[in-house]
């Protein structure tokens, strides 16, 4: 269950019903946080996931100041244990959009759709309060998260953003660039409304090649990427299957696959494609 109430608003309320619906799938309660031991158990929570105990993702004090704004921290708790958070806060008010800045489920509660159940509760918290974007970024190279967002989610790229944060040494960024993608949720869409309800399809890399489209960048038979051509008016980039091991056990490697996909995208971004959809197998599909 959650702690979103019904409003006057109908997409709002529909929201609010996947959100409740999302969250007993998981197994989950989801609620707005703003007692600052609760907060204190976000920080601790992503500091833990992000492996950086000395220099946590978020402090007790911002998240403090976050909530008394009126922004979004919000947990998933299972039987009372805190397994997952999000944090978002609102941009310029000509925008009219929220920030979704940080999100993390604790690897006990993987598999589980947490993550979608914290999504689905952050949409509908939002669109209480008469907002109806939620933006965020993501590394582009981390499969898992391309598919989320832009398969599960529907959420569409924006902007390509090289080295976004500068240095992130920890465990789940390693030492490279902290290169981003833009993503914009419209929340009010009717794709995204049918994602909410749990209905949707990521791209499907066999049947575009089929059609016609061309590989814009490949993996290579060691592993490493394969460059391809830029001038397809459909162009698949396929990604490593798990990043944040290669960094662990190939740091270089992981580095010649962050220029790869970063000189692969915004190329075709500067002959105008646009990213449409990710494949589960691990391919952006960017339509000219």
């Amino acid at each position: 269950m959650t702690d979103i109430r019904a409003t006057a608003d109908p997409v709002a309320d529909a929201a609010g019903r996947a959100a409740e619906a999302a969250a007993r799938v998981s197994g989950v309660v989801v609620r707005e946080l703003a007692d600052i031991r609760q907060l204190t158990q976000v920080v601790s929570l992503l500091a833990t996931i992000w492996g950086r105990p000395a220099n946590p993702p978020m402090t007790i004090e911002l998240l403090r100041a976050f909530t008394k704004a009126g922004n979004y921290v919000a947990g998933a708790f299972d039987d009372g244990r805190l397994v997952g958070a999000c944090v978002g806060f609102f941009h310029d008010p000509a925008d009219r959009a929220l920030h979704s800045h940080i999100a993390g489920v604790s690897p006990e509660a993987a598999g589980r759709k947490v993550g979608f159940a914290l999504k689905l509760h952050q949409r509908a918290w939002t669109l209480r309060r008469g907002v109806s974007e939620i933006a965020w970024t993501f590394d582009p190279l981390v499969a898992r998260n391309a598919y989320f967002n832009l398969a599960k989610l529907t959420a569409r790229v924006e902007e390509y953003l090289p080295d976004f944060y500068g240095p992130m040494s920890d465990a789940i960024n390693g030492d490279e660039d902290s290169d981003r993608l833009l993503v914009r949720w419209r929340l009010r869409d009717p794709g995204v409304v049918l994602a909410s309800a749990g209905d949707r399809a990521g791209a499907a890399a066999e049947k575009e090649i089929a059609a016609g489209a061309v590989v814009a960048l490949s993996t290579a038979g060691d592993g490493g990427p394969l460059t391809g051509a830029l001038d397809g008016r459909t162009s698949l980039v396929a990604v490593p299957p798990d990043i944040e091991k290669l960094r662990a056990t190939d740091p270089a490697l992981a580095r010649r696959w962050r220029v790869a996909v970063r000189e692969a995208l915004t190329g075709l971004a500067a002959r105008g494609g646009r990213i449409d959809g990710f494949d589960r197998a691990g391919w952006y599909l960017v339509r000219r």
